[in-house]
């Protein structure tokens, strides 16, 4: 039964429900490998290394050219996805998982918005609708905290940081949509660590920390889910249009809320709950608003 009800969910949703796991997955890791006082630029090249090595792997498994057809659009995805990932990894290590997590999960509307301008790309009414309810969930979840009011106060600093990490992740995914159509899914996950390695080595300096064996397993980890949630991602963003698979990324929100109670004791609050609801109500009008499209 399990498996027939499995065969049923589109091949788009499978890929992008095991990249939000294994993204939620990676961010736990983050989280608690920066407990180590691991820099965060550490953290990144020991990401970029494992998975420089996976997806070299990978393509010599597939016997592809490694370097690809449109190199200055692959170095861009690199350069905009690293920087993307230096503003998460910061705000992961600085926010409560589940509001960190909120607070990049605003990529979606950049991508569809982003995809809109330059894909040319018709936004429809379903996904519109699960912007809209995704937006007011994520209000619902962070105004409370970011009030003068609130017991709890999110660093402002922080939350910033968040915004320009979750702009920059969906300028990468609208690059990745326009390189799925002329590069092997593979190659575009293999100028990701090809530049977040060198850059991020060079803005550590001189601050490297030596990891403990905990710290060196985890920072393994973060690299292989890591690799997990692009190859799922580049998958999903190849068979769908990119506003609506970037929606069905909300359900990371979900993982990370229970990765959050269980491992670092972040009971959610009441806003969010509500917050959640509203996400998880959006994400269900656009999986049956696409099916009456179709």
């Amino acid at each position: 039964m399990f498996q027939k009800f499995f065969l049923s969910i589109p091949i788009s949703l499978r890929f992008m429900l095991l990249s939000a796991f294994s993204f939620a997955l990676m961010t736990a890791c983050v989280k608690l490998v920066s407990t180590h006082n691991i820099p965060v630029f550490e953290i990144v090249a020991a990401r970029g290394l494992v998975s420089l090595i996976i997806s070299y792997v990978d393509i010599k498994r597939k016997k592809i050219p490694i370097w690809g057809n449109n190199k200055v659009l692959l170095i861009a995805r690199g350069v905009v996805g690293t920087l993307a990932l230096l503003c998460v990894y910061y705000a992961v290590t600085t926010l409560p998982l589940v509001e960190a997590t909120l607070l990049q999960y605003l990529y979606p509307v950049f991508t569809a918005i982003l995809a809109f301008l330059f894909l040319k790309e018709r936004i429809q009414r379903s996904t519109l609708i699960c912007i809209l309810l995704c937006l007011l969930g994520l209000f619902a979840m962070v105004k409370p905290n970011l009030s003068l009011n609130s017991e709890v106060v999110l660093p402002w600093f922080s939350v910033f940081i968040a915004l320009l990490g979750a702009l920059g992740s969906g300028t990468a995914y609208v690059i990745v949509k326009r390189l799925s159509k002329c590069e092997d899914s593979s190659v575009i996950i293999f100028y990701f660590p090809l530049i977040a390695l060198p850059l991020s080595i060079i803005l550590l300096g001189d601050n490297f920390v030596m990891p403990d064996t905990e710290a060196l397993i985890l920072l393994l980890f973060v690299g292989i889910f890591t690799q997990m949630g692009q190859v799922g991602l580049t998958k999903a963003m190849q068979s769908e249009v990119a506003a609506k698979v970037s929606a069905f990324s909300y359900v990371q929100i979900i993982f990370s809320t229970i990765l959050g109670v269980i491992i670092f004791n972040e009971v959610p609050s009441f806003w969010t709950l509500i917050g959640g609801i509203l996400i998880i109500l959006g994400a269900l009008v656009n999986v049956f608003g696409s099916k009456k499209k179709q």
